[in-house]
């Protein structure tokens, strides 16, 4: 990876339970790689449990609760899909203004799979065009996103940059536009 994050502290917000595994491993080592400084934010617990689909995955230690965390310390934020990941956290009201805080504040974000369920809940998707799993096509076009379905959408309306990816096979795009992102 060209770009260089060191000094760059990275969010990446999960459920205790339901994260798909790849969807945090791969960009987690990749945003590591290019020297960031990487946090796991979540709800509730010490660790949370992945997934590998519908199969439960490794357990990751958790850096610090959502009620300790605030946006301000961190240059971006990353949301990994998993179906349970994202419809647990959009009911959720503290994990919805943290991300809707990123967005306020023009921090970049990158969302994948089902992800961007959590950006409608947050009203952030409105304007904008990005991609998910297919399946949240209609949910985005009814919080006024345009959806594509393309590997990776960079989408810059408002003050900050959102990258989006539909599904594990597009992690090597999700990944290396993230960090291009995030090193900018």
């Amino acid at each position: 990876m060209a770009h260089d994050l060191k000094g760059r502290t990275i969010a990446f917000l999960a459920a205790p339970a339901g994260a798909e595994q790849v969807e945090v491993t791969e960009p987690w080592d990749g945003l590591r790689r290019a020297g960031a400084d990487v946090r796991l934010i979540s709800t509730a617990g010490t660790e949370i449990q992945m997934y590998d689909g519908l199969d439960k995955g490794d357990t990751f230690p958790v850096d610090a609760p959502l009620g300790h965390s605030v946006p301000d310390a961190f240059d971006a934020l990353v949301l990994p899909g998993g179906v349970a990941n994202p419809d647990f956290l959009r009911t959720v009201p503290e994990a919805v203004a943290f991300v809707r805080a990123f967005f306020d504040t023009g921090k970049p974000v990158a969302a994948i799979c089902h992800a961007p369920w959590l950006l409608a809940e947050a009203d952030v998707v409105r304007g904008r065009t990005l991609t998910s799993w297919p399946s949240l096509r209609t949910d985005l076009g009814n919080a006024g996103a345009l959806w594509r379905d393309e590997e990776v959408q960079v989408c810059e309306a408002g003050p900050n940059t959102l990258v989006t990816s539909r599904k594990p096979a597009d992690l090597p795009a999700f990944v290396k536009t993230a960090v291009d992102v995030f090193a900018a």
